[in-house]
């Protein structure tokens, strides 16, 4: 029995009758996709995005799906011209064609089967094009007996979002060491500025300000170290599982072939689970690459807090270092400018953490031998890994390469703190320190002043203990021992 057509967004005056057990639908005649993917379009207008806004995953997709039809082809389940057509088809996708036939919303019920079928049937019509037929010829190359052969969603659509996840991680790895690099260039610049270091946001002990880029270039690089660690847990795919792990409907070999064909189209050193049945169901992998994302995101949030911390004012915050000016920071208020490029990352930053939730409660919600909530996964890991590869190059590009220092203004804080006692201790002893610290804050005096007034060091003596290069590294000058 045929459905009513009008209201489809994607019906058009010319369009070809395609038919599934529930009825017939018309498609659009120049449509790659079929009425699979017409009915999930009509059932998820959820998001307003389309797969095809994660390239890497129909690339994948494509790649799974070129395995599968080589393998099929060495066990001898396809012959050579549907073959050549699919693989062609396939090649096609890869390479980039066709992605605006990727429409299905990526948020769908189904446990991604939307998805895998907007796949199937790209790739079917696109293969019946290449040899010469009609788009919806099903009868020559079809989307489910052909192109889905030994397949299942179940194993297909997780299998996919690994290889795009994986090759998408790759961008973000280079977006953090251009960062990394940028915070490493600072540090140098930055070696010979001394300043205030601060414990609660409290007046601690001096430091370098090349010290405290430094440090922030060593947690970017501790996070691009932890994400490879995570990386190795998604080269683990379940292709050959089918439908709950078993493997019906599939050659007791094509596991391994389809995974010895993924390695050599993909580059990548994937493995078939040991027990398909439990890759199947069990998103550990996605759950533990989700966290340590999220600790890229908490710490270059951080990052960013302390640059906007150290840059406020200018007259009236900290003042201690100056970030590019971007744009006029208020349409009320001249000559503000606010920092946007950190404020920016932080925002990616709670994103991501709150990406990192929805994965945790996708992954807890799974059922039985499936888990039913992969699209939201997938969603969400797409959206930290892209929006975290922006992040980190707009924060080096826009921000950290045009920070400049107040060196004359952090020296003169140096001078000025009590923590600077804390340096002269061993060399004044603690009462002496004590004494000069509380006279220091009662009279609001400078400790270097007060140390030289009542003798106890000289200007040459602490013109040498507050060096740069000592008080980056204080272990370095051994103070002469006080007298017994």
């Amino acid at each position: 029995m045929a459905e009513n057509t009008a209201s489809s967004p994607l019906l058009t005056e010319c369009s070809r009758k395609e038919q599934d057990f529930m009825g017939s639908r018309e498609i659009p005649a120049g449509a790659y996709w079929g009425i699979q993917t017409l009915r999930a379009v009509e059932n998820f207008p959820i998001t307003g995005t389309a797969i095809s806004a994660y390239p890497g995953l129909v690339s994948a997709l494509a790649q799974v799906k070129h395995a599968a039809v080589l393998a099929n082809f060495d066990l001898g389940l396809i012959d050579a011209v549907k073959k050549d057509a699919i693989e062609q088809a396939c090649q096609d996708i890869e390479q980039g064609q066709l992605l605006d036939q990727f429409v299905v919303d990526v948020i769908q019920g189904g446990a991604g089967t939307s998805t895998n079928m907007n796949a199937n049937e790209v790739i079917a019509n696109r293969a019946l094009e290449h040899l010469g037929q009609a788009k919806g010829e099903y009868s020559v190359i079809h989307p489910n007996g052909d192109v889905n052969m030994g397949q299942s969603t179940n194993d297909v659509y997780p299998t996919a979002i690994k290889i795009a996840t994986i090759q998408g991680t790759y961008a973000l790895l280079s977006a953090m060491a251009h960062l990394r690099e940028a915070l490493a260039r600072k540090a140098v610049e930055f070696d010979d500025v001394v300043k205030v270091g601060r414990t609660q946001l409290q007046d601690a002990v001096p430091m370098t300000l090349g010290q405290e880029f430094s440090t922030y270039a060593v947690m970017v690089d501790e996070d691009e170290r932890r994400i490879r660690e995570a990386l190795v847990h998604l080269h683990e795919i379940n292709l050959g599982a089918t439908a709950i792990g078993t493997g019906i409907n599939t050659h007791p070999r094509y596991a391994a072939e389809a995974c010895s064909h993924l390695q050599r189209l993909t580059g990548l050193p994937l493995v078939t689970a040991g027990n398909l049945v439990e890759a199947t169901q069990d998103c550990g992998a996605f759950v533990l690459f989700s966290g340590t994302l999220k600790r890229v995101a908490v710490k270059l949030s951080k990052i960013c807090n302390d640059l906007r911390l150290l840059s406020s004012g200018p007259r009236a915050g900290f003042a201690e270092i100056n970030l590019p000016p971007r744009q006029a920071g208020s349409s009320i208020m001249p000559g503000k400018v606010n920092p946007v490029i950190p404020e920016v990352v932080n925002q990616v930053a709670f994103e991501v953490i709150g990406n990192d939730l929805t994965i945790t409660m996708a992954a807890e919600a799974g059922q039985l031998q499936l888990n039913a909530f992969e699209p939201i996964i997938a969603r969400s890991l797409f959206a930290s890994l892209t929006h975290l590869t922006a992040a980190c190059t707009t924060l080096a590009d826009h921000c950290i390469d045009g920070i400049t220092a107040n060196k004359e203004y952090l020296r003169s804080q140096v001078e000025a703190s009590i923590g600077v006692v804390t340096i002269l201790n061993p060399l004044i002893g603690y009462d002496a320190a004590t004494s000069i610290a509380r006279e220091a804050l009662a009279t609001g005096r400078s400790v270097t002043s007060l140390v030289l007034e009542q003798g106890l060091l000289t200007d040459v003596e602490l013109d040498e203990i507050l060096r740069p290069e000592h008080l980056a590294n204080p272990q370095a000058r051994t103070p002469d021992p006080l007298p017994l």
